[in-house]
């Protein structure tokens, strides 16, 4: 039973060479569908179709899917209508996309780069709606075992990496804070580790384990929040390192991206820490390989189709949505542009194949 609560039947995603060479997808914003003229300066949001709503409401209720930030000007007819600036967007898009039938949550990516404050999270709760929850990353002051220079490269040792003190302050404290109940994942993504640390695990385990005992519960002003630990290395995937998050109440991030193994090669983590919440981001396209964010970035932006999608894997993660979900735990599913070209049409992909396993 185990087994099919975590989609194992399904056959396994096509090598990155086949999914390289599929061609690119037709998929392209409605531009049929009936439109809203907005005053200047005003984002509006689409007027959804009758199979978005029915899509929507076929879902399980305890999952919710989203994207990786939402300033994205190429998702014009998607998400909102007209033309509109990133900056725009910055401004005005979280309560514009938070209207969107699919859209219930969304990855606040920002915050890995510098600490936000309460207000700032308080802004973002404001905008939303009571039932919609925040996906927040820790900053990587905590989680990154380098300093990183301007050019983004890791220089020298990190002294602030995995610390309680700082991971309580710069990161729990404000979200719970500001966010409230509407916090629904804390993802504290480790980078990439240098050789010399990943064959001293054991010392890593060890740090681990004392910044997530250290954290404060969030079920008190969050009932729905959960800690998820997301990880940039293979070598982490063990029973320690689940032992270390179930000992800690935390739970294990699916992290799926071309530097880790596929989504059925980490579901052992899922076993491991059963029962608990899903916490999964769809972040990167195996096709471009461990390091292609650039290369992704200038073959999808303005992010308004799919270029590469990848049927096999929105089906595995779909199953164990509905593994899960079926069971009465939660599902926080985020995904970003540079999975398959186009957040919100992946989005919708998932959702429908999430609706497709729940008619049976």
């Amino acid at each position: 039973m185990q087994d099919d609560l975590f989609g194992d039947t399904l056959p396994k995603p096509p090598p990155a060479e086949a999914a390289a060479s599929a061609p690119a997808s037709p998929i392209v914003p409605d531009t049929d569908a009936p439109t809203r003229r907005t005053r200047s300066g005003t984002v509006a949001p689409i007027a959804p179709d009758g199979a978005l709503t029915d899509l929507a409401a076929a879902l399980p209720p305890r999952l919710r899917l989203g994207t990786s930030s939402w300033t994205y000007p190429g998702w014009k007819g998607l998400v909102w209508e007209g033309e509109h600036s990133d900056t725009q967007l910055s401004k005005q898009g979280l309560a514009v996309y938070a209207q969107h039938p699919l859209l219930r949550t969304v990855s606040i990516d920002r915050s890995f780069y510098r600490p936000l404050t309460v207000s700032q999270y308080e802004r973002y709760a404001s905008q939303v709606p009571d039932d919609f929850r925040f996906v927040v990353k820790a900053p990587s002051v905590v989680t990154d075992a380098l300093v990183r220079s301007e050019d983004g490269r890791g220089r020298q040792p990190n002294p602030a990496f995995l610390s309680p003190e700082l991971a309580h302050s710069e990161c729990v404290e404000p979200a719970l804070q500001g966010l409230g109940h509407k916090l629904g994942a804390l993802v504290f993504q480790l980078s990439p580790l240098p050789l010399a640390q990943l064959d001293r695990m054991s010392a890593l385990l060890d740090r681990l384990r004392a910044m997530l005992q250290a954290l404060p519960p969030l079920a008190p002003l969050a009932p729905d929040g959960v800690i998820a630990v997301e990880v940039r290395d293979p070598e982490w995937l063990t029973p320690d390192f689940a032992a270390v998050l179930r000992e800690a109440g935390a739970t294990y991030c699916l992290g799926l991206h071309a530097k880790m193994p596929p989504l059925q090669d980490q579901l052992p983590m899922l076993r491991a820490l059963w029962p608990g919440p899903l916490v999964c981001r769809w972040n990167l396209n195996p096709v471009h390989g461990p390091y292609g964010y650039e290369e992704a970035e200038r073959l999808y932006e303005p992010y308004e189709r799919l270029h590469h999608p990848a049927p096999e894997t929105r089906a595995a993660l779909a199953a164990v949505i509905t593994g899960i979900t079926g069971r009465g735990q939660n599902a926080f599913v985020t995904i970003s542009n540079h999975a398959e070209g186009c957040a919100p049409l992946t989005v919708r992909g998932v959702a429908e194949e999430v609706a497709k396993l729940a008619a049976r």
